[in-house]
């Protein structure tokens, strides 16, 4: 295996520029696939790399359940710096174990608190709630169900509104939630994916803006909505879904929807300088994927020669 069993831990930095570049140049629908999908695969490549960098360490530890062979010399040369890369393993690979659960358990949790408090409001797919607090959010499940303060709706005009509804619809039908849950657990994996995460969390909203834009027929309409609700709503509740992710940069997002419209083309091409960097970043996932599956099956031909019959 040697250094490049190292490769998935440190390429993730090669995604920075490529987020950079995809966020502005990418439609915003292709560069939330394409970044969520990045960040997916270097993570798990990223976590691969720790859970073998484990076996290695934990086979050194006296009392270990292991068999004996695992702790060979040949074992330990497939690794640089064996000893202390493998027992460091440990300890992160159980960081991000953790994280990764706790994560998955608060996003379970504000998900069923959000569903509880609106039980007995009335609306199967919109939920006005009579709060001083203006928000608004998109709750997942079933079909889904849009969530919006009577606060809020009183500082929008009609045509406003329905850009607001809109945006919120955008939200559910394209399942954003899960986009943005997947990021969040590839930035607890690898922190050097937290760009990514970033990234993410603004073309998500890119999209239902542009959505929104094309729902409603007039751009400006939805930049003054978008303008007015983060004047009117400068934080959202704990309790709601809203507060598992930010909304983005809105003066960028004013300023995208001021602009024309991008191109909704769904694969650029690599002699331009947003094809460079979509191809950039599957090259960059796919390195990181084949690094990480030769040396899960170069450390599996090893452990299995060192394991007696």
């Amino acid at each position: 295996m040697g250094v490049f069993v190292f490769l998935p831990l440190v390429l993730p930095l090669s995604a920075w520029p490529v987020a950079r570049l995809a966020e502005t140049r990418l439609h915003p629908r292709t560069a939330t696939r394409l970044l969520t999908a990045v960040a997916v695969v270097m993570a798990v490549c990223s976590t691969l790399c720790l859970a073998l960098l484990m076996v290695v360490g934990t086979a050194q530890l006296p009392g270990n359940p292991l068999p004996d062979g695992w702790s060979d010399p040949e074992v330990r040369a497939a690794v640089p710096h064996d000893e202390v890369a493998g027992r460091a393993a440990i300890p992160a690979l159980a960081l991000v174990t953790a994280a990764c659960a706790r994560t998955l358990w608060r996003h379970r949790r504000v998900t069923r608190r959000a569903r509880r408090a609106l039980a007995g409001v009335p609306g199967r797919t919109v939920a006005v709630l009579p709060d001083r607090t203006p928000y608004a959010y998109a709750l997942p499940g079933g079909r889904g169900r849009i969530v919006v303060t009577t606060a809020l709706l009183a500082g929008l005009a009609p045509a406003e509104r329905r850009a607001l509804f809109a945006h919120e619809r955008a939200h559910l039908t394209a399942r954003h939630h899960r986009h943005l849950l997947a990021a969040h657990l590839a930035a607890r994996a690898n922190p050097f994916l937290r760009p990514l995460r970033t990234a993410v969390v603004y073309t998500a909203e890119r999209w239902a803006d542009e959505e929104a834009a094309r729902a409603v027929g007039d751009r400006r309409t939805v930049a003054r909505a978008i303008g007015k609700a983060a004047l009117l709503s400068p934080g959202t509740p704990a309790p709601t879904l809203a507060a598992l992710a930010a909304t983005g940069p809105v003066p960028r997002r004013v300023a995208a929807l001021l602009a024309p419209a991008p191109a909704a083309r769904t694969w650029p091409s690599a002699f331009t300088s947003v094809g460079l960097a979509a191809w950039g970043a599957a090259a960059g996932a796919l390195v990181s994927a084949m690094s990480s599956a030769n040396s899960a099956v170069t450390l599996f031909l090893i452990l299995h020669a060192a394991t007696p019959l």
